[in-house]
């Protein structure tokens, strides 16, 4: 992110003496990326971060490529699973992944978290599909509700409270940062006026969330296909304050505006993040195009470069049939993907769509997972038929 936040008591000048009221200093860390050069940001702990009390074993947390699936358009059919696990890290089933980036749902049984999660692997989105609740952080308490993306920095420590109803994820994890799209910003990285979203719209951690008592903290740390279990006598929210520009935020999709034009627009206008190998994408409900010709309906286009994956979120995809909320359908490189017979007909004369997805395209060829094969429509890739 490219602004700054800050939350609690901190000292004027970084690296210098803090005391708490016994006299001791307050323990400082430094959360960088891009080892000293990326954006950072500063925390102040009444214990030792290094303090562990104990290391257990590391258990296993990956998830293996289907590796015969072949090239096909693909529908997974997700849309009536009603859980996925009993907890939110059981319950994350990663569909689909390469070397850059992975997607999946969670959908837990149980709302609460006993226990705080790292991911040291990569960056994460979490858009909550169905779920109202908060992110507990370092970083302190962020609300979040259905329709937010999340964004969370990769070593952010944290878990979520839920409320009453289900809970039901998209998890995006990404090797590399995730960032605002470069062409909406200016050279100071603060977004430009003709960006689809402006900093209003970001919501951001606004209230510390302090404990101080001893006890067994258990952290499970993502690193390498594995969980790695940490537990500290001090939990990791003994923050007492922090700044910087590292941290988690929010954004709802229903705050992305739009944007439309005489005639059908290309998927980058719908671009909402940007990682190395992959953008993420919204698409929100909109009016159609205003040209007296127009066809609302997208034309065929022949992946030459990329895999493009939709998560319907809500609503009715003009373009598709067969498809419910809470599947996803992939389009892989190397094959034309278009509209269903009689959908470009019928999309003829409407003024508005009311559909909401999340699309993910990929610069790299995507793969499924064994966990995503039993979610497979297998008369998708025929559907083009007549």
């Amino acid at each position: 992110m490219a602004f700054y936040h800050k939350l609690g008591n901190i000292p004027p000048k970084r690296h210098t003496q803090f005391e708490q009221a016994d006299g001791s200093l307050y323990k400082e860390e430094l959360v960088s990326s891009k080892g000293f050069s990326g954006i950072y940001s500063i925390l102040y702990h009444i214990h030792n971060p290094n303090q562990v009390k104990s290391i257990g074993k590391p258990k296993a947390f990956d998830w293996e490529i289907a590796k015969e699936y072949g090239l096909k358009q693909t529908h997974l059919n997700t849309s009536e699973v009603s859980t996925t696990g009993k907890d939110y890290l059981h319950a994350r089933k990663i569909l689909l992944k390469n070397s850059d980036v992975m997607m999946g749902i969670c959908i837990p049984e149980d709302r609460k978290m006993d226990y705080f999660f790292k991911n040291a692997d990569g960056d994460e989105v979490i858009f909550v599909h169905e779920g109202n609740g908060s992110l507990i952080s370092q970083f302190g308490r962020l609300q979040v509700k259905s329709g937010d993306y999340i964004v969370i920095p990769r070593t952010t420590i944290y878990k979520f409270e839920w409320k009453k109803g289900k809970v039901k994820l998209l998890v995006i994890e990404s090797v590399s940062p995730i960032e605002t799209v470069r062409r909406y910003r200016n050279e100071v990285g603060q977004l430009l006026e003709h960006s689809p979203y402006c900093e209003r719209d970001i919501r951001v951690p606004d209230k510390l969330v302090l404990e101080k008592e001893e006890g067994d903290y258990l952290v499970q740390i993502k690193k390498q296909g594995q969980l790695h279990q940490y537990t500290y006598e001090h939990s990791p929210l003994d923050i007492v304050g922090w700044d910087g520009y590292l941290f988690p935020y929010a954004l709802s999709i229903h705050d992305f505006e739009p944007i439309t034009g005489r005639i059908h627009q290309p998927p980058p206008v719908h671009q909402t993040f940007q990682s190395a190998g992959f953008v993420i994408c919204s698409f929100v409900p909109r009016l159609f195009d205003y040209h007296p010709l127009s066809i609302p309906a997208p034309y065929n286009h022949s992946n030459i470069d990329s895999d493009e994956v939709l998560y319907y979120v809500d609503g009715e995809f003009m373009s598709r049939k067969g498809i419910n909320r809470g599947s996803f359908t992939l389009h892989m490189g190397g094959l034309p993907h278009g509209p269903h017979p009689g959908t470009v007909e019928k999309s003829i004369g409407k003024k508005k769509t009311e559909e909401t997805a999340v699309m993910l395209d990929t610069f790299k060829s995507l793969y499924l997972t064994q966990d995503a094969l039993r979610f497979v429509d297998k008369n998708y890739p025929m559907s083009w038929s007549e």
